[in-house]
């Protein structure tokens, strides 16, 4: 082998090889560390959003008066500042992924105006706050 005539040679050989697995060492630490990072946590919100009454004019015995709040958009806001939004599914459950905090729940659009639909939640560090919220819908 060449190398051997030439013991400096054979040492400034080596040394690239060994920097570059310290350096795809390091990179791969980091993406591990970002990937881990950027993966939702166990924290956030989940649960039914219903709306009652259902329907207008009286309620009766044998008549559903709380049905389920169907692909209703909401905002998430700590504060004044809307940091996420979601929708509620055909069976008026969601899921939504938070940092710990206090976090106020509002509907988005057009019906805000009519009836009740804001909600409030405490939201702890690696655990989903499970909750059964009823809006009133205003109508009577």
């Amino acid at each position: 082998m060449i190398f051997s005539c030439f013991p400096l040679a054979r040492r400034y050989w080596e040394m690239p090889h060994a920097c570059i697995s310290i350096i795809g060492a390091t990179l791969l630490a980091l993406f591990s560390m970002t990937a881990a990072a950027e993966t939702p946590g166990t924290s956030g919100i989940e649960g039914t959003v219903l709306v009652s009454p259902s329907r207008p004019g009286p309620i009766t015995k044998d008549g559903p008066s709380v049905a389920p709040a169907r692909n209703v958009q909401f905002q998430v806001k700590a504060g004044e500042i809307i940091v996420k939004s979601f929708k509620t599914d055909g069976e008026g459950r969601f899921q939504v992924a938070l940092p710990p905090g206090h976090y106020v729940i509002v509907r988005e659009g057009a019906g805000t105006r009519i009836g009740r639909w804001r909600f409030e939640a405490d939201v702890a560090a690696g655990a989903m706050t499970k909750v059964n919220w009823t809006a009133d819908s205003g109508m009577r």
